[in-house]
């Protein structure tokens, strides 16, 4: 463990920006998932404390290697990504339904982010190719994508025993959904990550992991030793409700050539048509992000009950110890 005057570093290690590729909610808008643009992530995380930047984008690379070119010191940018894999039917005992898998990276690498690709239809091989290359990741916001697919001991059998680290605070999960999973990397023997899973610049650094470290390549070995600790706020209703707010004021923006947008003008015309007809119901947003964390907290609760733990057992675990103020 850290000795008393060792360096401390923050990062927030679950960052999007507008490389994260299409949101697939209403693809014919072709609507970005993030608008942000990767040297303003980098600026907002400064400004709230971060000492090293991660960007995580979906399936992509991009935006980690524009900030490093773009950065004032590229020392302090990890090039990370966010992989979107899948539990395939084989891994699944049987099941007829994939189960959507999300890995967070960081210390990634052109070669790496290429040779994956093929790989994708196979979270398992994903996980092996991962380690096989010495590159840290984590099993991400472990139970968002899982509804009964198949048994949950399976499930997580299956993809912690994959993953050498979880993500125990997401700034976009319930703090529920949170604590089951540093409960489960507690009694795993698992590393512990944390990031705010920002889509929108208002939330980048809220969510972090702190570690021990004078460099990034110190900060990330210290982290997946074991060294790390998570900290920030949780996730909620208005949180997910304000995410989605402002990737849609962006997207009115890109319709307006303000954002970076690939959009034809058909294209531009038929988006500003749909949101000027759906704009009386501009309280929908509300009522989505509302639903969806009804069901985060139906099925947090039942894997809870079904694995016999409380769903505040982790609330004092050490794993989940916040940095101090200052750090």
């Amino acid at each position: 463990m850290p000795g008393d005057n060792d360096a401390v570093l923050r990062a927030d290690l679950h960052v999007h920006t507008w490389h994260s590729g299409y949101n697939h909610d209403l693809p014919f808008l072709k609507s970005r998932d993030c608008f942000a643009d990767p040297l303003a992530v980098y600026r907002a995380a400064k400004a709230r404390g971060m000492d090293l930047v991660a960007i995580t984008d979906h399936d992509s690379i991009d935006g980690g290697l524009e900030l490093l070119s773009r950065a004032p010191d590229g020392r302090d940018v990890i090039l990370g990504e966010e992989v979107s894999c899948w539990l395939p039917v084989d891994s699944a005992g049987g099941s007829r339904k994939r189960v959507e898998v999300h890995f967070g990276t960081w210390g990634m690498t052109e070669t790496a982010h290429r040779e994956l690709q093929p790989l994708r239809g196979n979270a398992l091989e994903v996980a092996a190719y991962l380690r096989a290359a010495g590159i840290f990741f984590a099993f991400n916001h472990p139970l968002h994508f899982y509804q009964g697919q198949l048994p949950l001991e399976r499930y997580l059998e299956l993809l912690i025993d994959a993953a050498p680290a979880i993500e125990t605070r997401n700034g976009a999960m319930l703090a529920a959904h949170n604590h089951l999973a540093a409960a489960l990397a507690r009694s795993r023997g698992k590393v512990v990550v944390g990031g705010s899973d920002a889509h929108t610049l208002r939330r980048v650094g809220t969510t972090w992991t702190a570690a021990p470290g004078a460099t990034r390549e110190e900060f990330l070995a210290n982290v997946a030793a074991g060294r790390g600790r998570v900290g920030g706020v949780h996730g909620g209703t208005f949180q997910l409700a304000g995410d989605i707010y402002g990737v849609i004021w962006q997207y009115w923006l890109s319709l307006a050539g303000l954002r970076p947008h690939e959009l034809s003008v058909p294209r531009r015309i038929l988006g500003a048509s749909f949101s000027l007809a759906t704009l009386p119901g501009e309280f929908v947003p509300l009522i989505v992000a509302a639903r969806s964390k009804q069901r985060e907290a139906r099925w947090v609760a039942s894997a809870a009950a079904a694995l016999g733990i409380a769903s505040d057992a982790a609330a004092t675990a050490p794993v989940e110890i916040e940095p101090e103020p200052g750090l």
